[in-house]
């Protein structure tokens, strides 16, 4: 007598491809969701971040009569110098040390200053921070300073000399940025110094503290030099370049939309967007060329 099938737990072959299918469906249209998801919570923790570090900055301004942290460098040595001497490196004011190194006669400093060296971090913490060991591979880690959407930057200069350029806070020591300059087509120089002078010193009456940056994550300087460095860290992959920004007033806003590069446009449609301004004034641009 044939068996009964009425017992059968079995599944056909039909069946498991129609299983299959489903799952397959359910994963195309669960991943991409889930990939926003997961950008827009990193997204979250980095504006997280930089409300801490304007509640640093707040407190550092106050101390130093309404001076930003700067770090000015000696090019020939990539040590700090005092005064108007060197150049400030808006990188160096938090964070920890960064892996890029110097070049002889060229060293901004970034892989000699250590977290116990750069300004601002002292009023991160109450513990302080101790030196690096880089030799034996210690180096001092400062959280708040690395964003987790941080995908690094895709500049042409740094990866063909061959640089690991996959993370911005490993590079250069932290995700962020002061507005210490307005973007320029013009590689190596910052003809349009902002927030910090260009001699160092206290920073401009700033006209309106609510539009005005005053730091933000990388992206902010994704098209500096006429470049596109492709930090696309809050897009999902969309090709736009969003930053998220602190502003004067201390208020953060998320996924600020920046300008693209054109080269058929002039500079001004870069500095000031109807979100956001790098300028402390809206003639700032006229005022530096004036030399006033």
């Amino acid at each position: 007598m044939a068996q009964s099938n009425k017992n059968r737990t079995a599944f056909t072959l039909i069946e498991l491809l129609v299983v299959v299918a489903v799952i397959a469906v359910l994963i195309g249209v669960l991943l991409p969701a889930l990939g926003r998801a997961r950008t827009s919570a990193q997204t979250v923790q980095c504006g997280s971040n930089l409300k801490q570090i304007g509640a640093a900055i707040t407190m550092y301004l106050s101390d130093s009569n309404d001076r930003l942290p700067q770090v000015r460098i000696d090019f020939s040595t990539g040590e700090p110098v005092s005064g108007s001497a060197g150049s400030n490196i808006g990188s160096l004011f938090g964070g920890k040390r960064g892996s890029l190194p110097g070049f002889p006669g060229f060293d901004f400093g970034i892989s000699n200053l250590g977290a116990d060296r750069r300004p601002l971090n002292t009023y991160l913490t109450t513990d302080g921070f101790g030196p690096d060991d880089p030799d034996n591979g210690f180096i001092v880690e400062v959280e708040v300073f690395e964003c987790p959407a941080d995908e690094g930057t895709n500049d042409p200069t740094l990866a063909s000399m061959g640089f690991d350029t996959s993370n911005m806070y490993d590079l250069i020591g932290t995700s962020y940025n002061l507005n210490d300059h307005a973007v320029d087509d013009s590689p190596g120089d910052e003809p349009y110094p902002t927030l910090i002078p260009k001699d160092g010193g206290r920073m401009p009456s700033v006209r309106n503290p609510s539009k005005t940056m005053l730091a933000g994550d990388q992206p902010v300087y994704n098209y500096d030099d006429g470049q596109d460095r492709g930090q696309d860290w809050h897009s999902s992959g969309s090709g736009q370049i969003r930053a998220n920004m602190l502003f004067v007033d201390t208020h953060v806003d998320l996924g600020v939309l920046m300008p693209e590069w054109n080269d058929e446009l002039p500079l001004e449609f870069m500095h000031t967007t109807t979100e956001f301004t790098y300028l402390p004034s809206p003639n700032w641009i006229e005022r530096l060329n004036a030399g006033s």
